[in-house]
């Protein structure tokens, strides 16, 4: 089939896990499909980025970014019946170049990401699939819940422009996929039936690591790993230093390490505590995700804001470095507490759930070893992409 792909983002260097997702995915469907991408890049994005996805990609055009926080696309969003998000996607570039492209070229099907780059496509009788890596509308929805009270009153509003720009896309679109089974059930529920495509891992590079060694380790790092401009793991860290690590400390011995690691940790961040046992480490960031998972003993993942599937867990369990989780996330992968993940809601809960793992030797090794299984079964590359093309062939 001959692809058209028009994404928010350059998937090339591979540092968030959108960018992750869609590389592997145009990897793996290149080999079958002819693949032409259009995309978005930021500033920090080179033409050297564009060449390795020129390597998978039969053609690839590359427009700059808008920058998303100007007071002009304050202003006008304040004034506009559209939200934030959608006004700093409206891109004429774009627009003039897909008009270009569908009219120089014939293309089985159109894949867009993320609903907020669907208004640069124009009206065409070419099927579309929307990809949603989240339900935009309940992401701010839950950031919201913790905002203070005037910044809340704005996001309400905005949140009700992204739930009705979201649910029109959706209608608009020939075939609509999730990225985890509780977004797909949202979907449904919203009225629209969706496909599951997962997020995944590639199994060989994030590999089973020796847990009896880890177990054992004298000094054992508790890690949390995130990219601190996505709000979701500012909100993950605060909750971590200032509620669950007290909870940990009381319990364990010395020798245990809250190891916090990611480019670019804001200040505010730092200053949340002064406890020595807690490592705000940059410089590890530029270490392989592998490199740090096999150094770590657990991954502590409180996810209390976002949706879809996070890589850090995948990623994680792949290499059978436990995690302790929310709700949220477990029901993204139909996970089940004490089995394939250890699972909390309250910052007592998920202390305890941590605090389990470090004693109790048989049910980490259990843990760790029920993780690695689910994702050879279900979260390979080779496999996401096979259903993506399923999704591609029914329409």
């Amino acid at each position: 089939m001959n692809i058209l792909i028009i994404s928010s983002y350059l998937p090339f260097p591979l540092y968030s896990g959108g960018q992750v997702r869609l590389y592997n995915l145009i990897k793996e469907l290149s080999i079958e499909h002819k693949i032409t991408l259009i995309c978005e890049k930021r500033e920090n994005q080179s033409d050297a980025d564009i060449k390795e996805m020129e390597n998978i990609c039969s053609k690839v055009i590359a427009v700059k970014r808008r920058k998303q926080w100007t007071i002009q696309n304050i202003l006008k969003t304040s004034i506009s019946p559209h939200s934030f998000l959608f006004n700093g996607h409206l891109n004429s570039q774009m627009q003039l170049l897909i008009k270009k492209e569908l009219t120089g070229n014939k293309f089985d099907l159109i894949h867009v990401e993320t609903y907020y780059v669907y208004q640069n496509l124009p009206p065409t009788k070419i099927p579309v699939i929307l990809v949603e890596h989240n339900i935009e509308y309940e992401v701010y929805s839950r950031f919201a819940e913790r905002a203070p009270f005037l910044l809340k009153t704005f996001l309400n509003i905005d949140i009700n422009k992204i739930k009705n720009e979201e649910l029109y896309s959706w209608k608009k679109a020939s075939k609509l996929v999730a990225v985890s089974e509780r977004d797909q059930k949202v979907m449904e529920q919203a009225g629209f039936k969706a496909s599951l495509v997962s997020n995944g891992v590639n199994p060989e590079k994030f590999s089973y690591k020796d847990i009896d060694s880890t177990f054992t380790q004298k000094t054992k790092k508790i890690l949390f790993l995130g990219d601190f401009k996505w709000m979701q793991n500012r909100d993950s860290a605060t909750f971590i230093i200032k509620e669950i690590w007290p909870l940990i400390k009381q319990k364990k011995h010395s020798d245990l390490k809250l190891w916090i690691v990611g480019r670019n940790i804001p200040e505010n961040i730092k200053k949340l505590s002064d406890d020595p046992s807690i490592i705000f480490d940059e410089k590890s960031s530029n270490l392989s995700t592998e490199e740090i998972f096999n150094k770590a003993y657990m991954l502590l993942a409180p996810i209390r804001v976002g949706g879809g599937t996070s890589y850090k867990i995948i990623e994680s369990m792949s290499t059978g470095t436990p995690v302790v989780i929310t709700l949220l996330s477990a029901s993204s992968m139909n996970l089940k507490d004490g089995i394939d993940a250890q699972v909390g809601k309250t910052a007592k809960e998920i202390s305890s759930k941590a605090i389990e793992l470090l004693d109790d030797q048989k049910k980490y090794s259990s843990i760790s070893k029920n993780a690695r299984e689910i994702i050879e079964k279900k979260y390979t590359w080779k496999a996401i992409s096979k259903e993506l093309d399923r999704v591609y062939k029914s329409v």
